[in-house]
């Protein structure tokens, strides 16, 4: 079965550590993303979030990234953790980012 625990990088060099997963799929960890559009430095941010445990191994799950530290935005990312041909875990996952904008009529630009 696909272990969320553990080090994790993408294809732009971002990397997240799942520091455990409990028995009720909950976690936590830190992400530091190799790419931003904040003017401030980027720094490690915390996430927290649950898996989906079932029977065959392949979980679903999902977390959010405070990115509190550096930026006025949030991150949710949801996917899946697959065995691999080569037997590797590899994860596929989708994202919403959310930044602060400064006045409701300004919503329509707030999420990517």
């Amino acid at each position: 079965p696909c272990n969320l625990t553990g080090w994790w990088k993408n294809d732009l060099g971002s990397k997240m550590q799942v520091f455990k997963v409990g028995n009720d799929g909950t976690f936590s960890g830190e992400y530091h993303t190799a790419v931003s559009s904040a003017k401030n430095p980027i720094q490690t941010s915390p996430l927290v979030g649950s898996q989906h445990l079932d029977e065959d191994g392949q979980h679903t799950f999902g977390f959010t990234v405070n990115w509190k530290k550096f930026s006025d935005s949030t991150a949710v990312f949801v996917g899946q953790c697959f065995n691999g041909d080569d037997g590797k875990e590899v994860l596929h996952t989708s994202w919403l980012l959310r930044e602060k904008v400064d006045s409701e009529r300004d919503d329509w630009r707030a999420t990517r």
